[in-house]
């Protein structure tokens, strides 16, 4: 599988070697692309949106293998939490989908986009006020740098298409092509977590 290229790929690998700083900066890169679907017209916006799709997918899968499971145990509410994470990122991925099914030139394409921007934007606040902080309050830095390795693998082999009603990496992976993608992602996220 290629690897994701982002707007910011190949910037100070120091933030990438902890989980709270990486998944931020994914945030920062998805608000890019917001900006850069939003501006574009023709196969330029088709491109850029292809571009956000798959950069949603594979961050959201990766907090799925990853920073769910650690948050749901690693600090007091953590269930609650990720229950609350859960829901918001069902809502986004049935707006993605609908979306998916528009060209990028359809009338009705910007307006579901801006809505779609919304809801993840504001899951994005809430992770970053609710879980990360915690995340990063509950742990140490050689579990931070761990679950970070543990992202990177779970990216790479993350669906290229967020499945709506499937908020378990378990499930999201088994909707993949094949389901030798779902052992390869488990397999990848224990060697990366040392397990």
């Amino acid at each position: 599988m290629s690897e994701l290229k982002t707007p910011h790929a190949g910037q100070d690998q120091a933030k990438d070697d902890d989980v709270v700083a990486l998944l931020m900066r994914q945030h920062g890169d998805i608000r890019n692309l917001f900006d850069e679907v939003e501006a574009a017209k023709g196969e330029e916006r088709r491109d850029a949106f292809r571009r956000l799709v798959r950069l949603l997918a594979v961050h959201e899968t990766a907090e799925e293998e990853v920073v769910h499971p650690f948050a749901r145990k690693g600090f007091p509410g953590g269930e609650q939490v990720v229950k609350d994470r859960l829901a918001e990122e069902k809502a986004a991925k049935e707006t993605l989908s609908a979306l998916d099914e528009l060209d990028t030139d359809d009338p009705k394409f910007m307006p579901q986009l801006l809505k779609l921007r919304k809801d993840v934007q504001e899951h994005a606040r809430a992770e970053e006020r609710y879980e990360f902080t915690h995340i990063r309050r509950s742990t140490d830095a050689a579990n931070l740098a761990a679950m970070a390795k543990a992202i990177k693998a779970a990216e790479a082999m993350a669906p290229t298409r967020p499945h709506p009603g499937v908020e378990s990496g378990a499930k999201n992976m088994a909707l993949g092509p094949v389901a030798a993608l779902m052992d390869r992602t488990k397999d990848a996220v224990r060697k990366a977590m040392g397990k």
